[in-house]
């Protein structure tokens, strides 16, 4: 089995209001292309990674703590689900987290730190199905992510 990986990107989340929605987040915690140092080497998810990604079951956590209730989740991305996901082509994962606010502290106050800027990114947890690598022998080589085989979270 694949090791469970975490990666964070620093692209707007936005904290946001409806009437159909209540309050909710926007944001994009997958990117394309985009290159991302992550200490001894650089990562590059490719535009096709997520083509055969199982995302079935996804939970929306804060910092990834898997021992907390999910403030949302996605089953199936159905529209049943507190947690919508788009695979946009070119771009990457975009979502939308309906937040319980009224009835949730951990909400609430994720909403607002959202809100008020404290928050400027998102992450997500996954396993990988296929990489390669590039400029091994240089201080700082490049891995690409070419398949992901599940996102657990984001």
């Amino acid at each position: 089995m694949n090791r469970k990986e975490i990666r964070p990107f620093n692209f707007e989340v936005r904290a946001e209001q409806d009437d159909e929605h209540g309050r909710f987040l926007t944001g994009q915690p997958i990117v394309y292309n985009e290159r991302t140092n992550l200490g001894w080497y650089d990562e590059i998810i490719d535009e096709d990674a997520l083509a055969e990604t199982d995302l079935r079951d996804v939970r929306f956590l804060i910092n990834h703590n898997t021992d907390m209730i999910p403030l949302a989740r996605s089953r199936n991305n159905n529209a049943n689900s507190t947690m919508q996901m788009e695979v946009v082509p070119n771009v990457g994962m975009a979502i939308r987290v309906d937040l319980d606010t009224e009835n949730n502290a951990d909400a609430r106050a994720l909403y607002s730190a959202v809100e008020r800027g404290d928050i400027s990114g998102m992450s997500f947890m996954f396993t990988v199905d296929s990489d390669s690598w590039e400029d091994l022998e240089s201080d700082h080589p490049t891995r690409h992510i070419r398949k992901i085989d599940k996102v657990f979270e984001v």
